[in-house]
């Protein structure tokens, strides 16, 4: 004989409303390990707590905005995967290195490292559009499954040096000490979440619904430019994190993100930049 339905009683006579009491008791059945195989369906959480779809819809919605399931039309509501991986932002840091302190293997698949021309990364790095620079494309796994996919170039006499190195378990900038001596000082990044390119996507290994983050970086050995960067990483696996306190104010700007343009080559005055090096 099958269980009887569960059902639970709202407090009707609260202050909060019944949406919020829903959100609630969906969140710490979620944090007592419930609904792992499957979320229920918006009819029978109605039917559980004896509340309107309309009750049940904005519960959700709420549990959607605090990324804790993830829904979609036409489709039953299930559990958001969780962040593998936390990124401090507004001081120098590695992704090599955040990686592994996750207890995850860090390696590559090296898709490209050579020497060629491309005019656009020259102008960013404010060298002729026909000078020789030093390209490196890396698919970046995290365990065996994709992170991010990440673009380099440097100019030639700097990012010569890295020609023939290998990649695909070691970071970049660590390399780059190792064969020059040069530590980068300081940089600047934009971030901004991308629809990503059929060819990206399937390098990521991406469902249709999933998103992606883009960060572009500029970064210089005291005044000289040596790297730009364009970074895709997956969502469902980064989470970037700001710190602030009364004494040393909020470590992420925002503000300025959001308004300077990531083609300017020259704008790359600021806090030092993040390394995913």
């Amino acid at each position: 004989m099958s269980d009887a339905p569960r059902r639970e009683e709202l407090d009707r006579t609260s202050a909060l409303p019944l949406w919020a009491q829903l959100r609630d008791r969906l969140s710490a059945r979620l944090d007592a390990g419930e609904f792992v195989a499957e979320f229920p369906a918006e009819m029978d959480l109605a039917a559980q707590y004896a509340v309107s779809r309309n009750t049940v819809r904005e519960a959700m919605r709420r549990l959607r905005a605090d990324g804790v399931v993830v829904a979609e039309r036409g489709r039953r509501p299930r559990l958001a995967t969780s962040l593998e991986i936390e990124q401090p932002l507004g001081a120098m840091y590695s992704l090599f290195a955040s990686v592994e302190a996750a207890g995850l293997e860090q390696h590559s698949v090296v898709r490209a490292a050579d020497l060629r021309v491309d005019a656009e990364a020259a102008t960013r790095l404010g060298r002729d559009a026909a000078a020789s620079l030093f390209y490196l494309e890396r698919v970046r796994l995290a365990g065996d499954r994709p992170l991010a996919l990440d673009r380099v170039w440097m100019p030639g006499d700097v990012g010569g040096a890295l020609v023939g190195a290998d990649f695909t378990h070691t970071a970049l900038y660590v390399e780059l000490y190792q064969r020059t001596g040069l530590r980068l000082t300081a940089g600047r990044e934009w971030v901004r979440a991308v629809v990503p390119s059929p060819q990206d996507r399937a390098l990521l290994e991406l469902d249709p619904d999933q998103a992606a983050l883009a960060i572009d970086r500029l970064a210089r050995v005291h005044e000289d430019v040596v790297e730009w960067r364009r970074t895709l990483i997956r969502g469902d696996r980064l989470s970037l994190v700001a710190e602030f306190s009364a004494r040393t104010g909020y470590q992420f700007d925002a503000a300025a993100m959001s308004v300077l343009d990531p083609s300017s080559a020259s704008d790359t005055d600021g806090e030092v930049a993040s390394d995913v090096g």
